[in-house]
This record gives structure tokens, C-alpha cells and sequence, in this order.
């Protein structure tokens, strides 16, 4: 996905805070999620990150919230718990994005972007230390 350089300055800006954060901080990808990636490739991982967003995210009441993202098994659930785009509340309180209506196209693309932004940053640290 392309983004601006505004758009980037954002993503670099929000990352940063949210590592200042130790829940935040304290997700990363595993092995098995690294291997994943490989397997899959990023395109195949975006194209997940748009339909759990739009899937989980989205609607304008979720009966779950608060509790519709996995802590595992996936590297998108792993980077939405990292960049507080988990939940309605992660993103009040982070992104500014109010509960109580459905998500406009243009925050879904800006928290793919963020997630993806992530998981590229994370997996390349991983790789780089398991190489």
C-alpha cells in the first residue's frame, strides 16, 4: 500500500508512542508467525488486516467488544494489540476513532496502514536477530 510522506510522518509519530506504552510494547511477532509471513507473503497479510478491520472494527455496534481480537495465532491480531487497533475502546483512546459508528474507509486504510507499518518493522527486528 502506498502512503505520502504526511501519512508516513504520522505512522512514524504514532508508533513511537504507542512503544512508549509496556502493554503495547510487549508484542511481537514469533516464529511461527515469521514463517507465516514468508509462507504467505505481505500482500496475503494486508489483504487479512482489511478483513479482520472491516470484519471486527467496523461495525457500528460490536456485541464483543472489547474482546473480538485474538492474542495469538495470527500476525495482524498480534500488530493490532501492538498499535492499540484491537477493540472500539483501543481505538477511542488511541486513534481518536469514537465508538458508536461504523468505521469510514479512510480510518480502515489508515489502521492497515499503521498495522502494516508494524508487522514490516517487527519482522524485519526478528528476522535481523534470528539471522
Amino acid at each position: 500500500m502506498e502512503i505520502n510522506e504526511k501519512q508516513r510522518t504520522y505512522i512514524d509519530k504514532k508508533l513511537n508512542s504507542l512503544s512508549h506504552s509496556k502493554f503495547r510494547n510487549s508484542f511481537h511477532l514469533r516464529k511461527y508467525m515469521l514463517d507465516y509471513i514468508d509462507e504467505k507473503g505481505m500482500e496475503k497479510i494486508e489483504e487479512h488486516a482489511y478483513d479482520f478491520i472491516r470484519k471486527n472494527l467496523m461495525p457500528e455496534i460490536i456485541p464483543n467488544d472489547g474482546k473480538q481480537t485474538p492474542m495469538k495465532g495470527h500476525p495482524v491480531f498480534i500488530a493490532q494489540h501492538a498499535c492499540g487497533c484491537c477493540c472500539r475502546g483501543c481505538l477511542e483512546k488511541w486513534h481518536n476513532i469514537p465508538k458508536g459508528r461504523e468505521l469510514k474507509e479512510n480510518e480502515i486504510k489508515y489502521l492497515v496502514c499503521l498495522i502494516m507499518e508494524w508487522i514490516r518493522r517487527d519482522y524485519n527486528k526478528q528476522k535481523g536477530e534470528t539471522q
